[in-house]
């Protein structure tokens, strides 16, 4: 029995027949940093966004199963033209250097399986039966091969839910699974509508949710499980506010109902999303996991500006010296650095207090000696400011004395990936303007260095948070969707060119993670541009059965016993602060 993915097959097949697909062996495989190398330099110096939308144009051709060719053929706009040419270029270049990259391990042994009935009927014979996973996310090229293998006997089996593809942005086709009806009629359907997860009342608004989607094998998910309770929808101000009842939902049910922290899961659309409930949940003391993205405080930029705030605070913190001191970079190498630890430790004082010392600084070369008193100039200037400035203030001067802020420009591919780290920069210097009032830098900051701890001393027992496409395949007792705005969920890239329906299998996929109960949250305002902007709630919700939904103020007496609920078990968890 073999095990493997549709690209390892690929490998497979072409460490095999690689004199058939003009391979030497022993052939290279590219990556996608290899990739983009190797188009960049045939765009000579083209912009960073120029050569990933012609990377991607050259990705789609082939996992469409196009040659350059067929891509030329095929190509309308003068975009489609050009990346056509491109392509042609990038191969060429790859047979050069006896390689291929991951898109061409499906689409060569398709082409050589189109062509070659001697080689097509051996592979047929090598295998006598496919099974075939999540075929709702295969694309072209993955079906073609699936078809040539299979042959005309048709001897496999698919499993696939076209209710959830939510993967068409990297070229998965749903209309293979119909595709197949047509190619094999004598194809058996059998309906696995029996579902082990959810409750029903999650079903029932996931069945009519998904509805509104054109079916050619029309499912209804089913379970003998309860009804459970219904799916609550809070309306907030923006996504603070939305932020701070999720983590204050969350907080209260981990300690007043001692449910584990790792049976919740927040969902958003995107890792943006992440970074108001990221403040939330430390504020809190909520322990969380940002799935394939980095935590707010585990950010390079943050980190970075966090090592300068605690040495302003903490002149002993040798830990904060040394990566303060290498950010940004000052032509002070790490042999210098070992020489000046050397010479702290022999007058038995901190790195920074040595630094500043014109008889340890002569021990060095000049360069390193000239980067140090630059940096310990700032130090100090910063360490003035400390004691009159307000804690926010300051977070922004430093970032912009520093060096910070200029680094980032230069580190930078373009404009738009600066702004994203600045604003990361600018979340830091708005936490510190919202701490307790009064409170020091000295005081924040060492309070966000018992919070960024979290992760680290909950080991698995953590909230995770994830986007709606990371979780497909996981389940949770108690599921939070966030940012249900039109714009947001479905996303305004996809309503401009037309993907609705996939948008809705991905709330679809969302909504069935929950297994027990499901909240879903829009805010009314957002901010864009330095104005604040109304937003709508998701059209989504007007195709969810009213009856399934139980919104904030539609229920004023089960709400009061709630917010008393909530309010007694925060009243008990501030008194056990002071036990």
């Amino acid at each position: 029995l073999t095990i493997c993915t549709f690209h390892a097959l690929g490998l497979k097949f072409l460490q095999i027949e690689h004199a058939a697909a003009g391979l030497k062996r022993g052939f290279s495989i590219f990556d996608s940093d290899d990739a983009a190398a190797q188009i960049k330099d045939l765009m000579h110096g083209a912009k960073p966004d120029a050569i990933e939308d012609a990377k991607n144009l050259i990705s789609r051709a082939k996992n469409a199963g196009l040659s350059p060719e067929q891509a030329m053929a095929a190509a309308r706009s003068n975009r489609e033209k050009e990346a056509a040419s491109l392509y042609e270029r990038y191969q060429a270049r790859l047979t050069t250097f006896n390689a291929v990259d991951f898109d061409d391990l499906i689409r060569l042994p398709v082409q050589i399986l189109e062509a070659n009935e001697e080689i097509v009927m051996g592979w047929r014979e090598r295998i006598g039966y496919l099974l075939v996973d999540e075929c709702q996310d295969t694309n072209d090229a993955q079906y073609r091969l699936l078809k040539m293998l299979a042959g005309p006997r048709g001897n496999f089996t698919c499993v696939g839910d076209d209710d959830q593809s939510i993967y068409a942005w990297r070229g998965a086709n749903p209309e293979n699974l119909q595709q197949m009806g047509r190619d094999y009629p004598a194809l058996e359907i059998i309906k696995l509508e029996q579902n082990y997860r959810c409750s029903n009342r999650v079903l029932r608004a996931a069945n009519a949710l998904i509805a509104h989607n054109p079916h050619e094998h029309l499912k209804t998910l089913w379970s003998d499980q309860a009804d459970g309770e219904r799916i609550r929808v809070w309306e907030c101000r923006d996504s603070e506010h939305e932020a701070e009842k999720v983590a204050a939902e969350i907080s209260f049910l981990g300690t007043a109902k001692q449910v584990p922290w790792s049976d919740f899961c927040i969902l958003f659309r995107g890792n943006f999303q992440s970074r108001p409930l990221e403040k939330a949940l430390q504020l809190l003391r909520v322990p969380y996991h940002l799935t394939g993205g980095t935590a707010f405080l585990e950010r390079q930029e943050v980190k970075d500006l966090l090592s300068w705030l605690r040495l302003i605070v903490n002149p002993d913190d040798d830990a904060a010296f040394l990566r303060a001191v290498q950010s940004p970079k000052r032509e002070v190498g790490a042999t210098s650095l070992a020489r000046l630890a050397e010479l702290a430790s022999a007058k038995s004082v901190p790195m920074s207090r040595a630094a500043e010392s014109m008889g340890a600084l002569q021990h060095l070369p000049p360069r390193a000696a000239n980067g140090l008193s630059a940096f310990t100039d700032i130090l100090r200037d910063m360490r003035e400011h400390s004691s009159s400035m307000p804690a926010g203030e300051l977070v922004r001067l430093l970032a912009d004395k520093s060096g910070l802020l200029n680094d980032l420009r230069n580190q930078s591919k373009d404009e738009t990936g600066f702004q994203r780290r600045k604003r990361n920069l600018d979340e830091l210097a708005e936490w510190f303007e919202g701490g307790p009032r009064g409170a020091s830098a000295s005081d924040l900051a060492a309070q966000l260095a018992l919070l960024s701890r979290n992760d680290k001393d909950d080991g698995g027992n953590q909230v995770r948070m994830m986007t709606m496409h990371a979780s497909k395949g996981l389940e949770f007792r108690y599921v939070f969707i966030v940012g249900c705005e039109d714009g947001v969920l479905p996303h305004e890239v996809s309503l401009e060119e037309g993907n609705l329906q996939e948008e809705r299998r991905l709330l679809y996929v969302g909504i069935t993670r929950a297994k027990e109960q499901l909240w879903m949250s829009h805010s009314k305002l957002t901010r864009k541009f330095g104005e604040h902007v109304r937003l709508k709630p998701s059209r989504f919700f007007d195709e969810i059965p009213a009856e399934e939904l139980q919104r904030d103020g539609a229920d004023p007496v089960a709400d009061a016993e709630r917010k008393k609920e909530r309010a007694s078990a925060g009243l008990a968890a501030i008194q056990a602060l002071f036990d």
